[in-house]
């Protein structure tokens, strides 16, 4: 086997690269953190957070020393293995482009030819297309570093399962460690990092790097199917008049071969990762000459669960009302507003002609730029201060929502049953 892994470079200080080096470092690993933006770079080195994520600043005083950053790519030199955690923007057809990954990899490569260097350790943690590492990514690097994967170098394929909001425990106390490796010597030295890493005993899957990307992506589609089949059902049971989705939904998940997890009335997944992750494998199957009707169907559910909503809304509103959207952000403790429920609502209120007033206990105008265009309610209403609305709107179910009170003439829409 080759050498341990205990110096590891971070590539992309973003939300999740900033907290994985914070980890690690904290978990005992000697980590430098390497991004083209200077003021990330400055903030690690001054041990502050560059990402506004719960517990990162205090992961990155637990780190110390141990936590350094540089904007230079040749920093990796120093390190045994280097992982990736750059953006991988979706692209029209579905696909995801690997230009950032790229630009992110060859400099280091080159570098690692440079000084003649042998076996370092190249993990892609950003999620990529399925065959993209193999016919993109790892040629690249064979080419720039002049050598073979495996010989030369080793690769792995190594995404985290994560949700903004709880990335430090995630990263710490995963239910899976997904590795795909380019060579059994590759797999051996990322499950021995994990071992030392994770605080529990996360099942470690290792399998070819293809198999790994098509893991990645399946296991989010299938948790965005279980959510759509939930909105399904909340929307058929609502045209019933003695039904209850929550009862309907407790029963339902007592099968121990479905669950209760991800199982709950309410809206629309979105975010970062779910959405596009599920229209990927409908990408894959294509390229493949099939189809994947499952993930089509439950992106198509996803979309009519916000829209049902609108069109609720809009039955009893007209054009000058005011209304008012609460929880932008696509899920509570996090302030990202992408492809949330919350957002797609209140832009469609807008587009109806409706006053839209909008508040998030994380989500503002400063750090969610889409919010602009909305009146921003710094605080929570008094029950005197929402009689000016028509509709109140429950979108991401923040627990601060389940005890507001308003006037019996304000219609409030609440998908998630908080308030029952």
């Amino acid at each position: 086997m080759r050498s341990e892994l205990k110096r590891i470079s971070v590539f992309g200080l973003g939300k999740l690269g900033a907290c994985l080096a914070a980890t690690l470092a904290q978990r005992g690993f000697d980590v430098v953190g390497i991004d083209v933006n200077p003021e990330s770079v400055r903030r690690i080195n001054a041990g502050e957070a560059p990402v506004e994520e719960p517990l990162i600043a205090e992961t990155i005083t637990q780190a110390g020393r141990r936590l350094r950053a540089s904007s230079d790519p040749a920093a990796a030199l120093d390190t045994e293995a280097s992982f990736f955690i750059v953006p991988s923007p979706s692209q029209a057809d579905g696909s995801f482009s690997n230009e950032f990954l790229m630009r992110a990899i060859a400099p280091v490569a080159r570098a690692i030819r440079k000084a003649r260097k042998k076996d370092h350790l190249f993990v892609v943690s950003s999620t990529t297309t399925p065959g993209a590492c193999r016919k993109v990514i790892i040629p690249l690097i064979e080419q720039e570093i002049g050598g073979k994967c495996g010989r030369r170098f080793g690769f792995a394929y190594n995404p985290e399962f994560i949700a903004l909001g709880n990335v430090i425990r995630g990263l710490l106390a995963p239910d899976l460690v997904l590795i795909g490796e380019s060579d059994r010597d590759t797999g051996d030295r990322l499950q021995a990092l994990y071992e030392v890493y994770n605080t529990n005993q996360p099942r470690i899957a290792r399998m070819s790097v293809t198999s790994a990307e098509l893991t990645k992506i399946s296991i989010n589609s299938y948790i965005t199917a279980k959510i759509s089949f939930t909105n399904q059902l909340r929307m058929i049971a609502g045209q019933y008049e003695d039904t209850d989705i929550h009862a309907i939904l407790d029963a339902v998940g007592a099968d121990s071969r479905i669950g209760h997890k991800y199982l709950r009335a309410g809206l629309s997944y979105g975010g970062p990762c779910f959405p596009r992750d599920n229209r990927l494998v409908s990408y894959a199957a294509r390229q493949v000459g099939l189809s994947a009707p499952l993930a089509e169907a439950t992106d198509l559910v996803n979309e009519q669960a916000k829209q049902q909503l609108v069109q609720q809304a809009m039955a009893c509103l007209r054009p000058g009302d005011a209304v008012a959207v609460l929880g932008m952000a696509y899920r509570p403790d996090t302030y990202i507003v992408e492809e949330s429920a919350g957002l797609h609502v209140a832009q469609a209120l807008k587009r109806n002609g409706c006053r839209v007033s909008v508040h998030d206990f994380a989500a503002n105008p400063q750090n969610s730029p889409a919010l602009l265009e909305f009146e921003t309610l710094d605080r929570l209403p008094s029950p005197s201060q929402s009689r000016r609305w028509k509709a109140v709107l429950i979108c991401c179910p923040w627990p601060g929502y389940a005890k507001l009170k308003f006037p019996s003439s304000v219609r409030v829409f609440d998908p998630w049953g908080m308030r029952a």
